[in-house]
């Protein structure tokens, strides 16, 4: 079992390791009376272990969410936030979420907004939760517009990354979780990139030794970046901040919202990691090799690197909403080499489609 410390205003641990749920009730803490756990609908049977140890302490709203991007609406959020009045959540009382990406996204959000803030404990279930959306306090739901454009800064009060949960999880849901594990090689720790290369994809499962290095090295990545800038605001001497972890999100998030979310967003970050490094070689800033590099790592895993050609123009007017847009100008995270993150701005529509084209199929 490793603990990773996140430190700054809202400190809290990350517990990885396996078979963990007896751990959860001292995450919550000894003030606590009652416990919202939102959970994905479709884990029923996975949850209730969990949900064991929580009745055994605390009085629980058991609420069961959509599966997926489905549950990141307004309307479930507004549900949530119904349920917990008719209960008569306090201030003192506490939210567990149980369940992938979305479930931890939504949950967060609905501890965020009641009450202005109330404790929040994520147990995802995941590889995709595990390394990114549990981690870092960023929770939110989707609009019409597009991905995660209303939502909040909202530190949890520990998560729990319990290894023996990826056990039920489907192989390419494991698959898609690490396009953001492989991200983070590219963008601050190459040593992962190096155990990806070295080890045969098929042995990366739940049991594998390989693969909680690398879960605890990409939440170490994403630790140490939140720590320093937690709400995004940019690093010191022109460096991007936490904004470096939004690497290829620009074009990922457009993708989601143009295939309205059935593609997967490690499927999609990797097909965006790919066209941000073919930006930044085109724009002369990032070396040949790194660039064919991204292709080849994501694809070792079994993760896409191209996308549908004609899609160019929908996603250009997606990516200009995107959270990373400044007025009109698009950004971009970019390489300028290996682990040295930096932005790209206001890149020319010739680039973009000529970076695209490396991409298209």
């Amino acid at each position: 079992m490793t603990t990773i410390h996140v430190g700054g205003a809202s400190p809290y641990d990350v517990v990885i390791g396996r078979d963990l749920a007896d751990r959860l009730p001292g995450m919550l803490g000894e003030k606590v009376e009652r416990v919202a756990f939102l959970y994905a609908g479709t884990l029923g049977a996975l949850a209730e272990p969990v949900l064991d140890r929580l009745v055994d302490r605390f009085e629980v709203l058991a609420l069961g969410l959509p599966d997926g991007e489905a549950a990141k609406t307004a309307a479930v959020a507004n549900d949530c936030w119904e349920a917990l009045g008719e209960k008569g959540f306090t201030r003192s009382d506490a939210v567990v979420t149980f369940g992938g990406g979305a479930t931890t996204d939504l949950g967060g959000f609905v501890a965020a907004s009641w009450l202005r803030g109330v404790r929040v404990v994520h147990v995802p279930t995941t590889l995709l939760a595990m390394v990114d959306a549990a981690v870092g306090g960023k929770t939110g739901v989707n609009t019409g517009a597009g991905k995660n454009l209303v939502g909040a800064f909202h530190e949890p009060a520990g998560v729990l990354c319990d290894l023996t949960l990826l056990r039920t999880l489907p192989r390419e849901e494991l698959v898609a979780g690490l396009g953001e594990v492989v991200k983070c090689g590219f963008i601050a720790d190459p040593r992962i990139l190096e155990l990806v290369e070295a080890t045969d994809p098929a042995t990366l499962d739940a049991d594998s030794p390989v693969l909680e290095e690398l879960v605890e090295r990409a939440i170490r990545v994403k630790a140490e970046v939140v720590v320093a800038d937690l709400k995004e605001t940019g690093g010191a001497d022109g460096h991007p901040g936490r904004e470096m972890l939004n690497y290829g999100h620009t074009l990922a998030h457009a993708i989601e919202k143009r295939e309205a979310y059935a593609i997967r967003h490690g499927e999609a970050v990797a097909i965006g990691c790919v066209y941000a490094a073919e930006l930044a070689r085109l724009a002369g800033r990032l070396d040949d090799a790194t660039a064919a590099r991204h292709r080849s790592a994501f694809e070792r895993v079994g993760l896409p690197t191209t996308y549908d050609k004609a899609g160019f123009d929908d996603l250009v007017g997606s990516m200009r909403v995107d959270k990373k847009a400044r007025g009109s100008q698009l950004r971009f995270l970019v390489l300028d080499g290996l682990a040295r993150p930096s932005i790209l701005a206001g890149p020319s529509d010739e680039l973009l489609r000529a970076a695209f084209e490396a991409v298209s199929r």
